[in-house]
């Protein structure tokens, strides 16, 4: 078994089996083997309590009283995925990592995504005895062969990744730091091509410590991260490997939680990369990459899966995770306060909401008016006049220019507007140009209309208003259709999604503080509701109006505390619980209210960044970035 270092805590799944017994456990085997058909049972768990170390020692005992190759009779008795499985268990590391590059650079074609993974993420140690036990199995030498099977810079970095020459050293010199900062921009963004080179060797040599405070560096003198660069100064294979480096740099768990997501995310499952990754991090940093996997995708890595394999070759993989993080009362524990912490944080952060656009600096209504009229008048339109004007004003001051521009000329400045320009653009200015309550009852308006209903825009409104943004909206839309709110919202939907909208459209929400003893109820009714509770009490019925009065009426300081206490009673976090007992409209505007109460802007982040699949162009794109407020 990999020995942690010195001080540090073990953080495999595997551990030494306790009263270990090589000879009875060959007998076992050999028992499991022997005859007609095997145990498969018996052999899937044999192996996968034993750590590595005691596998090796099973294997000279089976030699020893049967005169036999137990992983040679494991080949012959096992087929398929589950075998790949069983016999790379059964290898030491080193000879794992030796049989999966051997794999890669034979026959026709080169697996390079193989080849990346495993050098780019092992230590120098690993790397040494990678090339060892390359040259005692197979009589051949390894960078010799990776050599003869790749080419160009690829080829390059490789070989200097399997010197296992990397700096281990934790003292950091400054000057170098900014030496290394410089030499990679000079060699990269400000070169015409790219000093592939220093790249090379600057991410091959220098020591993760160092490379993590460079990549910090490089963020504030250039404005841009590390992975940036490279996307844009390398390509092919060459950038995959760097990306991948760079990735094992920041965090080595949490590049093996994204490739083990990687594998199993959509139709099929990468087999190869599932059974590599788990054989090879299973007595290294199993729990780690569970625990970001849990964190970063919201699910554990166990129930992924658990949905995404079958039969010995699934039972198999789930020992080796170690655990469910998603079993009632498993909850990865440094998830669960990871979670904790977020909550934390946020109860106590204060959320500071800056705009992008301010009043102007000696506004004057009367030329804005002007301008405008004669950016409109005649042939074409002067685009870029509108939009400058438009996003470079506050909207209490752009209604000043809708009046302005009335008195003056006795036209409707909205009416214009539309009459000029179309599109996308056509749909910004003219939003931008209306009160923010009347936009937003528009909007909801808009999601009612017609067959369908846009549910998605409901709940962003309604979840993420203030009180009194609720109230003006409300009377913009009795203003603007001549019907209330809620007569609208009870038309269009149905069930507890009507309820729960109609709940926040009344725009009641408590404003005080938390109150910890109500606190603490608030998140035994959540327990209950979402069935993770030990002892369920009340009604169904009941308990799902406590829970929808909860979130739709608490205070936010009030839910902050609400579900810091659920995590603390059922190793859960709200978010996650809504996510995976809940369905439909009502999930989702449950996990919208949870969400704008942990960080609104976040929310809102997610929001735009889902929503920018394709690109913008043209003048939509200069208003859009005008209103960004700058590039970050």
């Amino acid at each position: 078994m990999a020995k942690p270092a010195q001080g540090a805590k073990y953080r495999g799944s595997i551990h030494d089996f306790p009263g270990f017994d090589p000879n009875q456990d060959a007998e076992a085997l050999y028992t499991a083997m022997k005859g007609f058909g095997s145990d498969k049972e018996a052999i899937l768990d044999i192996i996968t309590s034993r750590s590595n170390r005691q596998r090796q020692e099973v294997c000279q005992s089976y030699k020893s009283l049967y005169g036999k190759d137990l992983i040679a009779d494991l080949k012959y008795e096992l087929t398929g995925k589950f075998e790949r499985l069983i016999v790379g268990l059964m290898r030491p590391p080193a000879y794992c990592d030796a049989k999966e590059i051997k794999d890669a650079i034979s026959g026709i074609g080169t697996d390079e995504k193989c080849l990346i993974e495993i050098l780019a993420s092992r230590t120098n140690e690993q790397m040494h005895q990678l090339v060892a036990a390359y040259k005692d199995a197979y009589e051949r030498d390894l960078e010799a062969d990776i050599i003869g099977d790749t080419s160009g810079h690829f080829q390059k970095m490789l070989v200097v990744l399997l010197q296992g020459t990397r700096e281990e050293d934790d003292v950091v010199s400054e000057d170098l730091v900014q030496q290394d900062v410089q030499d990679l921009y000079e060699a990269g963004e400000l070169k015409w091509g790219t000093d592939e080179a220093q790249f090379i060797y600057i991410l091959g040599n220098r020591s993760k410590q160092h490379l993590r405070l460079v990549f910090d560096e490089y963020l504030k003198t250039t404005g841009k991260p590390i992975e940036a660069s490279i996307r844009g100064e390398l390509s092919g294979d060459f950038e995959k490997l760097m990306l991948a480096v760079v990735k094992c740099i920041r965090s080595t768990p949490e590049y093996f939680a994204e490739r083990l997501f990687k594998a199993m995310k959509g139709l099929g499952t990468r087999d190869n990369t599932l059974i590599r990754i788990m054989v090879s991090r299973s007595e290294l940093d199993m729990l780690d990459i569970r625990e970001i996997f849990r964190t970063k995708y919201e699910k554990s890595l166990y129930s992924m899966i658990k949905n995404d394999t079958s039969g010995e070759y699934k039972k198999t993989l789930l020992k080796l995770s170690g655990g469910d993080d998603d079993a009632a009362g498993q909850f990865f524990p440094e998830a669960a306060q990871v979670a904790y912490q977020m909550w934390e944080l946020s109860a106590v952060a204060r959320v500071e909401l800056k705009g992008t656009v301010r009043p102007a600096n000696d506004f004057n209504p009367d030329a804005d008016a002007k301008a405008l009229r004669k950016a409109m008048k005649g042939l074409g339109t002067d685009e870029d006049t509108i939009i400058d004007i438009i996003t470079h004003r506050s909207n209490v001051q752009r209604q000043q220019i809708r009046q302005t521009f009335k008195s003056h000329f006795g036209r409707d400045l909205m009416t214009d507007l539309k009459s000029e320009i179309s599109g996308d653009l056509a749909r910004l200015i003219l939003g931008l140009m209306m009160p923010p309550a009347h936009y937003d009852a528009k909007q909801l308006k808009k999601a009612m209309e017609g067959a369908g209903t846009d549910e998605k825009a409901l709940i962003e409104i309604l979840a993420t208003r203030t009180n009194a943004e609720i109230r003006a909206i409300n009377e913009a839309y009795k203003e603007d259709y001549h019907k209330s709110l809620e007569d609208a919202l009870s038309s269009d939907t149905s069930g507890h999604f009507r309820r729960i909208l109609i709940s926040l459209a009344t725009g009641h929400r408590e404003e005080g503080g938390e109150n910890l003893d109500q606190a603490r109820e608030d998140a035994q009714v959540a327990a209950e509701i979402l069935e993770i509770a030990d002892t369920p009490s009340g009604d169904k019925t009941s308990l799902e109006t406590r829970f929808m009065t909860i979130l739709c009426t608490r205070s936010y300081p009030h839910l902050r505390r609400v579900f810091q206490e659920f995590i603390k009673m059922t190793n859960y976090d709200v978010e996650h619980t809504i996510k995976k007992e809940m369905s439909g409209d009502v999930r989702d505007a449950f996990v919208a209210i949870v969400q704008s109460v942990k960080n609104k802007p976040l929310f809102f982040a997610d929001k735009l960044y889902k929503s920018m699949k394709g690109d913008t162009s043209g003048d939509f794109l200069k208003a859009l970035l005008a209103l960004c407020g700058g590039e970050d």
